[in-house]
Parts: structure tokens; C-alpha cells; sequence
């Protein structure tokens, strides 16, 4: 293991508000690239989950002209306790959807597109044929771009994972986002292992397919814990892993166990490039799209067919 380097694990209780660390604050969005991107969004009715997530990068990334598209509306149907996204009886799935977002990604002149969803379990195999059309209205428009979705388990229906993989995305991105011990009450409806089986079987189906997922730390899980996502994500063969600080929406999500100072993020990325990503993001503000452009190239050894840009 990289280091002798421990992470301790902080009990708080009673519950004790803790301050911000300086390393936590991101840079207030403004400048010309972001409000042109945020009047597009709006004008082509389009949701973003870098302002329904509240991502502290959205100043950064807007104005580096990216975003993540979120598909199928703004209301998921599970209760996460870590999400921003609004809960509760989704609108009717929006079948123009793709051809909006596709539009929206040509006139921003991406080279990467992110493209992302609520939880649709009121209709999985309608929420991934969305996924599909979205990707190959991308490739229409923008033929270069190269395009990663970020999708739910869809309760573990492969026909489903079948639908989006046979539209050939270049990066499959299933975030973990926490370890097992904590999925009741951070991932209300979703199952520690059946996020496993979806990309391993995302592997078995698309050899050469980039994937990809995300964990968040500071929910009050142990160093081990962590240790042992990272081994059972490695050997599923995920090539590409995000490690980010959970940062509290509101009081009526979790709270924040602890925060992880930068040297436990760089710890935490050796140790998991030890497990045999090719590709390990982590630090305080690291979200699953953060530099989401720059993972690919990184990850080419696995034999990706990368679109040029």
C-alpha cells in the first residue's frame, strides 16, 4: 500500500457544525462563457446537473465552456441522501430531449460531452433509450465529440445497460459513491451489488468500452472500507475512478462525518491506482465530471477508440 500514510476515522456526537476549510472554496461562477451557457440551457429547456447537484465547479467548468446534460427531467424518483436533485413524481419522458441536448453541445463546440440522468424507475428501459439517442444525435451533429454518459443502475435490467452500450458511448461512467456499509441510507433504492455487476457486465459486453465510476468521501466510512471498494471496482476492470469530498446540500440531507485534508486525497489516489486503474482523480472538489476531457487520453492503453479532438 502507498505510504504508511492512515486515514482516522472522526466520530462526531453529538453532531458539531465544522467550519469550511479553505481548500473547500471554489470560485463564485461569473464571466461571459458562463452566462452564455446558462442562457442556453434555458432557452433550449434543458437541465444541467452541474446547477441541480449545486457541483462547486460550475464556475470552472462553465466558463471552460463544459457542462453535464441531465436527462429525463429535473425530479428523480429516489431519495438519496446525499443529492441535491429534486425527489419525488417525474413529468412524462421528453422524447425531443436528445435532439435539444445534441444542439446544445454543437454550438458550444464540444470536444467532450458529458451526458447524465435522474433516476427513471418508473420506466428503466424508456430512461435508456434516451441515453442512446442522445449519444447518437451528439455524433450526428458533432461527429468528433467524444461523448460519456453517467448512468443510473436501472435496477439491474441489462436489457437496459444492452441499449446504451450498442450506441457506443466512449466512456460508461456508474458512480459507487459510497461503500457498502453505508448504501441504506446514503443511496435509498440502489444496491452496492448491483452497481458492481453493471459494469462488470459492461465489460463483458464492450470489451474495449472506457468505464468509469465515482465515490464520495466524508460520509463516515473507514479507510479499509474505501480500500475495499477500490479492490472489487479494480478487478471489475473499471479503468477510471473519481474520489471527491461529500459536501452537505442542505440540513435535510446526511451531514458530513468529516473532511478529508488534500495529502488523504493524494493518499487515496495511490493506493487506488495500486488496485489497476488507469486514471485516478481525487482532491476536496472532484466530482465525476470534473476534467472528465482529460481522463480519456490517459485511459487509451485499454485499447480505446477515442473520437479525435
Amino acid at each position: 500500500m502507498a505510504g504508511a500514510f492512515q486515514i482516522v476515522q472522526i466520530d462526531l456526537a453529538p453532531q458539531v457544525r465544522q467550519p469550511k476549510p479553505s481548500w473547500l472554496k471554489a470560485k463564485a461562477p461569473v464571466g461571459e462563457t458562463f452566462h452564455h451557457l446558462k442562457k442556453l440551457a434555458r432557452d433550449l429547456e434543458l437541465h444541467t446537473v452541474c446547477e441541480s447537484a449545486q457541483c462547486p465547479n460550475i464556475g470552472e467548468c462553465w466558463n471552460h465552456g463544459t457542462a453535464t446534460f441531465m436527462l429525463l427531467g429535473d425530479v428523480c424518483t429516489r431519495r438519496c441522501g446525499f443529492c441535491a436533485v429534486p425527489k419525488g413524481k417525474p413529468a412524462a419522458i421528453d422524447w425531443q430531449e436528445p435532439r435539444r441536448v445534441a444542439e446544445a453541445v454543437h454550438k458550444l463546440r464540444l470536444k467532450h460531452a458529458v451526458v447524465t440522468s435522474v433516476n427513471r424507475d418508473d420506466d428503466n428501459l424508456s430512461g435508456a433509450q434516451i441515453f442512446a439517442e442522445t449519444i447518437r444525435e451528439i455524433r450526428r451533429l458533432s461527429p468528433l465529440c467524444r461523448v460519456e454518459v453517467l448512468i443510473p443502475d436501472f435496477q439491474g435490467r441489462e436489457e437496459a445497460l444492452r441499449t446504451v452500450l450498442e450506441a457506443a458511448p466512449d466512456v460508461l461512467n456508474h458512480n459507487t459513491e459510497t461503500v457498502p456499509r453505508l448504501y441504506r441510507v446514503v443511496r435509498s433504492g440502489a444496491r452496492y451489488a448491483r452497481s458492481l455487476h453493471l459494469l462488470e457486465t459492461a465489460k463483458k459486453l464492450s470489451p474495449a468500452m472506457v468505464t468509469k465510476s465515482g465515490l464520495m468521501v466524508g460520509l463516515g466510512e473507514t479507510a479499509s472500507e474505501l480500500m475495499e471498494v477500490f479492490h472489487d471496482l479494480g478487478c471489475r476492470g473499471v479503468d477510471i475512478l473519481t474520489i471527491g469530498q461529500y459536501l452537505r446540500p442542505s440540513r435535510d440531507h446526511l451531514p458530513i462525518a468529516r473532511f478529508y485534508a488534500p495529502e488523504e486525497f493524494r493518499f487515496l489516489r495511490e493506493a487506488a491506482l495500486e488496485c489497476g486503474f488507469r486514471h485516478v482523480e481525487s482532491g476536496p472538489l472532484v466530482r465525476s465530471s470534473y476534467h472528465a476531457h482529460e481522463h480519456v487520453p490517459s485511459s487509451s492503453a485499454v485499447g480505446v477508440s477515442a473520437h479525435p479532438g
